[in-house]
C-alpha cells in the first residue's frame, strides 16, 4: 500500500510562477492541463466513525483545487467547484468502504473536468430528500444545483466508484 502524497503534491508555487504562465493554462483552448492527488484512507468498518486524518482530506482537497484553480486563472470557479470537490470527496470517503481516494482535475479545450475515483464498486448514491433537520444527505443535491448553474453535467460512472463533473470555463454563470 502507497502512503498519502503530502498536501501540496501537483500545487504549484504561484509565487514562483510568472504571471504570464499562470495563464497559460487557460488560454489555449487545445491546453491539456491536469492535476491528481492520490491519497490513502483508514480502513474502517460498515457503521464506524470516520478516522480524524481522513475526515481532514476533504480540507485538503479543497485547498488543493483552490490553488489550481487560481494557478490557472480560473479564480471565478473556486467556490463553486471547492464545494463540488467537497461533497464528492466526502461521498467518496463515507460511503466507498475503500482505502484510496484519487481526485483529479484536467482542463481542455475549455472545460474543467473533476473526478473522484474511491476504488470500490458498488451501487450508486441515490439523490434522496433529506429532511429539514437532517445533517447529511443533501451533497449530490448541491453537486446537480451548482453543476446546472454552470452548465455543466455531472454522473457517477464505475458502478458507483467514479464521480465525475465537467464544468465549462468561459460561460460562467448564466445571466
Amino acid at each position: 500500500m502507497t502512503s498519502a502524497p503530502p498536501a501540496t503534491a501537483g500545487v504549484p508555487d504561484l509565487a514562483d510562477a510568472p504571471s504570464n504562465e499562470r495563464q497559460d493554462c487557460r488560454r489555449s483552448a487545445r491546453t491539456n492541463d491536469l492535476m491528481s492527488v492520490c491519497f490513502a484512507l483508514t480502513p474502517r468498518r460498515a457503521g464506524t466513525d470516520i478516522a480524524e486524518r481522513d475526515a481532514r482530506r476533504v480540507r485538503m482537497a479543497r485547498g488543493v483545487t483552490a490553488a489550481r484553480l487560481t494557478f490557472c486563472g480560473l479564480t471565478a470557479l473556486i467556490d463553486d467547484v471547492t464545494l463540488i470537490v467537497s461533497e464528492l470527496v466526502s461521498n467518496a470517503i463515507m460511503h466507498s468502504g475503500g482505502t484510496q481516494v484519487t481526485l483529479t482535475l484536467a482542463l481542455c479545450d475549455g472545460i474543467l473536468n473533476i473526478t473522484v475515483h474511491d476504488e470500490q464498486r458498488g451501487a450508486p448514491p441515490a439523490l434522496s430528500l433529506a429532511g429539514r433537520d437532517d445533517e447529511r444527505g443533501r451533497g449530490l443535491f448541491l453537486v446537480d444545483h451548482l453543476t446546472s448553474a454552470r452548465r455543466g453535467v455531472w454522473g457517477i460512472s464505475d458502478a458507483g466508484a467514479t464521480a465525475w463533473c465537467s464544468l465549462p470555463t468561459e460561460t460562467g454563470r448564466p445571466a
